[in-house]
């Protein structure tokens, strides 16, 4: 028997009203994650999981669900908690707001397609049965789908935003051949940003150069970067290329081919994407194909094998390393292991006389007064002075350069606030080896102190010359896109922040309970705050001159 329209029509109504608002939480999700397949459904197992409350709704809303086979009514319930939840996603969004772009507005319009289709096999299945639950049903599926209708949406539009997206590249493909500067591409898990950046610094000492901005790395922001960026005189053109996977990096260097390649290191940044750390490296490989020099940094164990590789087949392949002063074991010259192969190594140390910087490139050896700024990496550095040179540019040249190096904003960038708080910036870092040089530089602030709550020390100067007196905090949300070992390295992240700071102030949910089982190792004070803006006004409320925060990494909110 039919069921009355009093029980289908609201239940229907109510799912088409919690899709509606459900969609756009799950848009906003999508654009912030590139318009990647699958990361929608992804991110809804997250949110629904992490907090009890929305847990208990997702159960709830399934059950309505299933309710509604024999009660059509109960669909309501699955309506509202969709328009609800998860709990936490906003739909406007703090920090990442919907941009509503031509690619948003396709997307949102074959969502709703997707969503009317399920709506008409409800129908259909209705006309068939007659029993009137079937439509409410497929109402309640829909709203609860929304996720991964989205991702369905993505998947159906892929094919044609790549050739709406090919009139973009064909145009700067054109420009390039035009304008035909020499090509650096950069790539690796980290570090991509900084040394295109260091690169483009030393470069423009002699030659006429520009990079592609931020990070304009993949097809469309890079052929953005040469459409708006690169012009006539042009002599070298640095390009920045990332992946999330195969293939996409071999497509860059078809249509924007480098003379010299770059890879700055293999890590798990995006292990999740790719299942293991050798598929990162086959993928991040692909920059060298057709490259006249290959220029790797070869204190990755990865990325030495793959230079001696390389060699043994004729290629010609520039090996970078840095080593400090006081390595054990260090030769004559100080290098020792990897450091002793290679062409280009940057020493930088600490002596008696302050900061001091080493360049040795092709035998020849070249010091800079000063130290580096904290978010320049001696490997960085190295692959950076390496493609300078063999653009021609005299090491002797780059010394006073390098004096000069900019800070990359938010990779480690050091700044005093108001209150005389020392603010270390490293908020756009999410791999192992960043949180860990940025703790040493923490650690270098100031000596450890007897109380996490706030005791102070004598004054103590650190080899920056910045002072700081006790309190040393970090405010994380922790790494993520690590895949297996995302939790063991959070935990130890913050293991080691136990052993360096007073207080860990821990962001968001995602990487909460291993974050503070490792600090539970050791004697830190911790603090949980939902939101960076809590974080922040924690900072600003029990900080004082002389103390120091190191905000490391941050994420948008649509992680939970």
């Amino acid at each position: 028997m039919s069921a009355p329209p009093a029980e289908v029509v609201p239940a229907v109504v109510a799912c088409v009203a919690g899709a509606g608002l459900a969609s756009l939480r799950w848009l906003r999700v999508a654009q912030r994650e590139h318009y990647l397949p699958g990361a929608c459904s992804r991110f809804a197992a997250r949110w629904w999981s992490v907090r009890l409350g929305s847990l208990v709704l997702g159960v709830l809303a399934v059950a309505a669900g299933v309710l509604a086979v024999w009660w059509p009514i109960a669909a309501v319930l699955t309506g509202g908690v969709v328009a609800v939840g998860p709990l936490g996603l906003s739909v406007r969004g703090r920090t990442s707001p919907l941009a509503w772009t031509r690619r948003l507005r396709v997307l949102a319009v074959v969502v709703g397609g997707v969503e009317v289709a399920v709506l008409a096999v409800g129908a259909g299945m209705e006309a068939v049965l007659g029993t009137g639950a079937a439509l409410s049903v497929a109402a309640a599926v829909g709203a609860l789908g929304v996720p991964l209708a989205v991702d369905m949406a993505l998947a159906i539009t892929a094919p044609m935003e790549r050739r709406a997206a090919q009139v973009f590249v064909r145009r700067a493909a054109e420009r390039l051949a035009r304008v035909d500067p020499v090509v650096v591409a950069v790539t690796g898990s980290y570090g991509k940003t900084s040394t295109k950046s260091a690169i483009v610094h030393l470069v423009a000492t002699a030659r006429a150069v520009v990079g592609s901005p931020a990070s304009y790395n993949n097809r469309a922001g890079l052929a953005r970067a040469v459409n708006e960026h690169l012009t006539e005189g042009t002599e070298v053109f640095v390009a920045e290329m990332g992946t999330y996977g195969p293939g996409e990096i071999a497509e860059l260097c078809r249509w924007c081919p480098p003379t010299i390649s770059v890879i700055t290191a293999i890590g798990p940044v995006h292990l999740e994407r790719f299942g293991s750390e050798d598929r990162i490296l086959q993928a991040k490989s692909e920059i060298l194909d057709g490259a006249e020099t290959v220029v790797l940094n070869v204190d990755d164990p990865r990325l030495a094998a793959l230079a001696d590789r390389l060699a043994a087949e004729g290629r010609v392949v520039v090996r970078c390393s840095t080593v400090g002063a006081s390595a054990a074991g260090a030769g004559p010259d100080g290098a020792t292991g990897r450091e002793a192969r290679a062409d280009v190594v940057v020493d930088g140390a600490w002596s008696d006389g302050g900061p001091r910087v080493t360049l040795r490139a092709f035998g020849e050896v070249v010091d800079v007064a000063g130290g580096l700024p904290p978010g320049v990496h001696p490997g960085n550095l190295a692959c950076a002075v390496a493609v300078a040179v063999r653009l021609g540019i005299p090491l002797a040249t780059l010394a006073p350069a390098i004096a000069r190096l900019p800070d990359v904003d938010h990779r480690l960038s050091t700044t005093r606030s108001t209150q005389g708080v020392v603010i270390l910036d490293d908020t756009y870092n999410s791999n192992p080896a960043g949180s860990r040089r940025a703790l040493a530089a923490l650690a270098a602030l100031a000596p450890p102190v007897p109380s996490p709550a706030g005791s102070r020390g004598g004054v103590t100067g650190s080899p920056a010359g910045v002072v700081t007196r006790g309190r040393r905090v970090v405010v994380t949300p922790g790494m993520v896109e690590l895949g297996p070992v995302q939790r063991a390295e959070n935990e130890a992240f913050g293991a080691e922040v136990a052993r360096v700071a007073t207080d860990l102030i821990v962001v968001g949910r995602t990487n909460r309970r291993a974050l503070l089982e490792g600090a539970g190792r050791g004697g830190v004070a911790t603090v949980v705050v939902e939101h960076r803006e809590d974080a922040v006004a924690w900072v600003r409320s029990h900080l004082h001159e002389g103390d120091a925060v190191l905000y490391e990494n941050d994420l948008p909110d649509h992680y939970p």
